[in-house]
């Protein structure tokens, strides 16, 4: 089923402010809060999906993505933004935007329950770079990535913050011209966990934790860019305490260039050079594209410049719109070096009709050859 359009979750156009993506976001999630609407599923879900939208669209990076790409951008475990691909829990939505409506620890303005919801500590995300060929870009490829990443140590136990008594919160009183003003802030001993390290087994850090490498698998969509960033969830550091939860593997694309193809979005470019002869009389050639080869015939009396386009034989779409072309242009080989033979014959040619240039309407510029190729 089609996930719906994040900007349609929101109510909001896609040349919505900021503000207004965040008016819209507080609007949804008042209406769905779980606290409005006990054991309600339906309601549940849309208060996932605002919050999946607002998480994407507040973001400008990962909003520009979705912009170009839409969901294919983020979907799977290789999704590279948002809850969808590190598993979506209300805790996790609470702790990151419950300030989003004031106070502290997910409080939503009126509604009880939430304001209690203690904050999970996220660890830190890990960010690797992955090359890939044009092959593997064509088809998509599982790529395996060794990774020194932090994990909580065999061993180690946790208690209780003594200093907020395991809410991850305090309160903080300030002075303002409306009068005390009282707000919750992460606990400074714990930075929210609602936990401390009771023991640790030796070769742990301070927060328990040991550094182990680990082979990711990264599944890797077909028609990825130069510069795409995806996420496999879970996969970064841990973060300390028994309810935290780990951070993501950011994995940036870098393209290989090819030695003979030139990508152009999802269009794939081919310099073919031929000899003069084979120019006049036209002859058949064997070309290999990204997903093998192919044969094509060239027509006798062909110029230099002729483009000639192979539909769906280029890249596939991230967006899984369809595969873009494969262009070959011709380039006719001219020789540098004849021998008294070779001059002869060019020289008694040189002034006979069918080697004068003889341009008609029919003959197309390169430019008006293009235009018409992409129209």
């Amino acid at each position: 089923m089609a996930k719906q359009d994040f900007y349609e979750v929101l109510g909001i156009s896609k040349s919505a402010s900021q503000a207004e993506i965040k008016k819209g976001y507080r609007k949804m999630a008042i209406k769905y809060h779980p606290d409005k609407n006990p054991d309600d599923k339906p309601a549940e879900e849309n208060f996932k999906k605002a919050a999946e939208a607002y998480e994407v669209l507040s973001d400008e990076n990962k909003k520009s993505r979705y912009d170009q790409y839409g969901h294919q951008a983020f979907d799977g475990p290789q999704g590279g933004g948002g809850f969808g691909g590190g598993g979506m829990n209300m805790d996790d939505i609470f702790s990151q935007f419950g300030d989003i409506f004031g106070g502290g620890g997910g409080g939503f303005g009126g509604f009880g329950g939430g304001g209690q919801r203690q904050a999970r500590v996220k660890g830190s995300n890990l960010r690797i770079r992955v090359k890939l060929t044009l092959e593997e870009i064509s088809q998509g490829v599982e790529k395996k990535v060794k990774v020194r990443r932090k994990i909580q140590a065999v061993g180690v136990s946790y208690k209780t913050c003594s200093t907020c008594n395991g809410s991850g919160q305090q309160m903080r009183v300030t002075n303002t011209i409306l009068g005390r003003m009282q707000t919750a802030v992460s606990c400074s001993s714990c930075s929210g966990a609602g936990e401390m390290i009771n023991s640790k087994p030796s070769g742990a850090d301070t927060q328990g934790l040991i550094v182990e490498e680990e082979t990711v698998s990264i599944n890797i969509p077909e028609g990825v860019t130069e510069g795409v960033q995806l996420k496999v969830g879970g996969k970064g550091n841990d973060a300390p305490g028994k309810n935290s939860i780990s951070g993501d593997l950011l994995v940036l694309i870098e393209e290989i260039p090819h030695e003979t193809l030139k990508r152009e979005g999802t269009n794939i470019h081919y310099d073919l050079y031929i000899n003069y002869s084979d120019a006049v009389l036209g002859i058949s050639k064997e070309v290999e594209t990204v997903n093998g080869k192919v044969k094509i015939k060239i027509e006798g009396g062909t110029h230099s410049g002729k483009i000639l386009r192979l539909k769906g034989k280029g890249l596939p779409s991230i967006e899984r719109y369809g595969k873009g072309d494969f262009l070959i242009h011709i380039n006719v080989w001219t020789p540098q070096e004849l021998n008294k033979e070779q001059r002869q014959f060019f020289e008694k040619m040189s002034n006979d009709e069918n080697f004068i240039p003889n341009p008609n309407t029919s003959d197309k510029s390169f430019f008006e050859k293009v235009k018409d190729m992409f129209s």
